[in-house]
């Protein structure tokens, strides 16, 4: 898919050293234009509104920091039995996974249309993408999505209507991953449900180390 790459992004953001040092939501404001989304992705910020009656956007970089390494993921048994039973694609139904993350659990319930529209844009632009997961029936029964920008993926959100299909979703990016030369992968912040799965916290200052080296 060629990729377009936005021009620079034309909101003031405050560097990491101006962070608060006990805090994960670091700026407040701007949009979710794909140069606003890019920027903040390789500079270690995210977005989730913090007040969505007034639509006021948060810009988040956690303390710890949610990462999976790709040679830890922890593959069950049940998991590759489950991963025998589905077939998993790429990017086929984008829009169709992030409304089932946005009204699968309360956990999306910061997806509205206006961010389906934002990374749709990025989708469409080759920065955003999904992992689909069907079963016998050619039902979607699970998947992820989320931003990639050179070796680094930024995993979104996730959801299952059968059990194991977003973990085969989540080990499907990881295979991808390692195929293409890839170094990270984000989770944000570290479930109980992710760290079964191998999921570690690291500094935020290490995570910046590691995202500047992944996005060069």
């Amino acid at each position: 898919m060629r990729v377009s790459t936005p021009t620079e992004c034309r909101w003031h953001f405050p560097t990491p050293s101006e962070w608060p040092e006990d805090d994960d939501v670091v700026a407040v404001g701007a949009d979710l234009e794909p140069d606003t989304l890019v920027y903040a992705y390789t500079h270690g910020m995210f977005p989730m509104f913090i007040d969505k009656k007034h639509s006021q956007l948060g810009w988040f970089s956690p303390v710890e920091r949610g990462v999976i390494p790709l040679d830890g993921l922890r593959i069950t048994r049940s998991m590759r039995q489950s991963a025998r039973k589905f077939q998993c694609t790429v990017n086929t139904a984008f829009i169709d996974v992030m409304n089932e993350c946005a009204t699968s659990h309360t956990q999306g319930n910061w997806i509205d249309q206006k961010f389906v529209t934002a990374y749709s844009h990025l989708h469409q632009m080759g920065l955003a993408h999904s992992i689909e997961v069907w079963d016998n029936n050619q039902q979607l029964v699970g998947g992820l999505y989320g931003v990639r920008i050179n070796n680094f993926f930024a995993g979104e959100s996730m959801f299952h209507h059968q059990a194991d299909a977003s973990k085969v979703a989540l080990m499907t990016l990881v295979d991808l991953m390692v195929l293409d030369g890839m170094s990270l992968l984000d989770t944000q912040w570290q479930t109980e449900h992710l760290e079964s799965l191998g999921c570690i916290e690291v500094p935020r200052s290490l995570y910046l180390s590691w995202l500047a080296e992944a996005v060069k």
